[in-house]
């Protein structure tokens, strides 16, 4: 593999390569394959709309949306035996990347229903459903961040099963999930688990911040709100690593480190940028540090590989100046509070409603399936 592409350099800088995207036409056609070969992706993120996006287009599911209708297969059922089926066969490609580090990448992310999102209860056991029957070594299972996804979080951990969280826009709710990864790795050490085989990212939201606040900005409309756009989302960001470097450094994670775990990842996610007077890689290759992901959709992905400016860590020394972003937006009247706990709604409300257009497209495949079924009997 060449050492010179921009993705190899991200790579050498520290950086994990995933690509944020999922399909059974990925993976028939070689296409992901040749992502890893060529472009250093070294892991998967998928969510509802992901999965919403695949299902639906094209006609890849068709044949086993078919077997299933034969079997009399209820919409919720298929869509769980398809997208369990894409994650775990994306495991078995990865496998090789997941043994050669350990199982720190290598990884393929399946989410738990969005519906879910605010009971705790459901959410592990959804979780654990989707463990058991992906039954991969290297799959993630993925739980929104709300207030209600923090025990499930924590509970999902000390039952051994490795999580990446997701939907995190804010500080505040990130310390509360390093906390809860933590909780629960302290769960599983009394349950007896082995702690290194146990893995976590925690997904932070990046460009959605500069879409909502550059609109605050733009309403505004002053030179000085002019000056800020485009900046909140990278401050956001540098100031979340800045608490993992403070929360990775206590005497409560260096007992957890002491027994083997290691340290929840921070994982750039949303990192496809919205607006096209940025740069196309601006999430990219302004959060280069070590020992973080960044996951792309395939246009960012080849954005970097053909022309992204890697020139090494550009979150360490930042914090400062990150700060006083956050400081000079509130000086305008925006609050931070009110625009993370928005986002966080509007994240989950676009899950829901893509998982909903899912269950509806499936459910008139399985009837058009089981309806051509029966006239072929007839």
């Amino acid at each position: 593999m060449a050492t010179t592409t921009p993705t190899a350099q991200l790579s050498a800088a520290g950086v994990s390569i995933w690509l944020d995207d999922l399909s059974r036409e990925r993976l028939d056609s070689g296409s992901l394959q040749r992502l890893i070969d060529e472009k250093n992706v070294v892991g998967v993120t998928t969510n509802p709309s992901i999965f919403q996006a695949a299902i639906t287009s094209g006609s890849d599911y068709a044949p086993k949306i078919e077997k299933l209708a034969a079997q009399g297969a209820g919409v919720d059922e298929t869509i769980f035996e398809i997208t369990t089926a894409d994650v775990a066969d994306a495991c078995d490609l990865f496998a090789g990347t997941a043994a050669a580090t350990q199982g720190v990448d290598g990884r393929v992310s399946i989410e738990v229903d969005p519906r879910l999102a605010w009971d705790t209860d459901g959410t592990i056991a959804e979780a654990k459903r989707l463990h058991q029957k992906v039954a991969k070594d290297n799959v993630l299972i993925k739980i929104p961040a709300t207030v209600e996804g923090l025990g499930a979080i924590a509970a999902v951990l000390a039952d051994g099963i490795s999580v990446n969280v997701t939907l995190i826009f804010s500080l505040e709710r990130y310390r509360a999930v390093i906390d809860a990864f933590q909780s629960g790795l302290e769960q599983a050490k009394k349950r007896g688990h082995d702690l290194s085989t146990i893995h976590s990212v925690a997904s932070f939201f990046v460009s959605r911040v500069d879409t909502e606040i550059d609109k605050r900005l733009d309403a505004l409309g002053t030179p000085e709100a002019a000056a800020l756009r485009g900046k909140a989302a990278l401050a956001n960001a540098r100031l979340a690593y800045q608490v993992y470097e403070e929360e990775f450094s206590t005497d409560r994670w260096a007992a957890l480190a002491a027994d083997g775990a290691r340290p929840q990842r921070a994982l750039w996610a949303s990192t496809g940028v919205k607006d096209p007077a940025y740069p196309d890689t601006l999430y990219v290759t302004e959060l280069v540090a070590a020992d973080v992901v960044n996951t792309m959709p395939e246009k960012t992905l080849d954005a970097t590989f053909d022309h992204g400016p890697v020139t090494g860590d550009t979150i360490s020394g930042t914090y400062g100046e990150a700060a006083e972003v956050l400081k000079a937006l509130a000086g305008l009247g925006i609050s931070y509070t009110e625009v993370v706990n928005q986002l966080e709604s509007e994240g989950l409300e676009k899950f829901v409603a893509s998982w909903n257009e899912l269950l509806a497209d499936v459910e008139n495949a399985l009837s058009t399936a089981a309806g051509a079924l029966s006239e072929a009997r007839s």
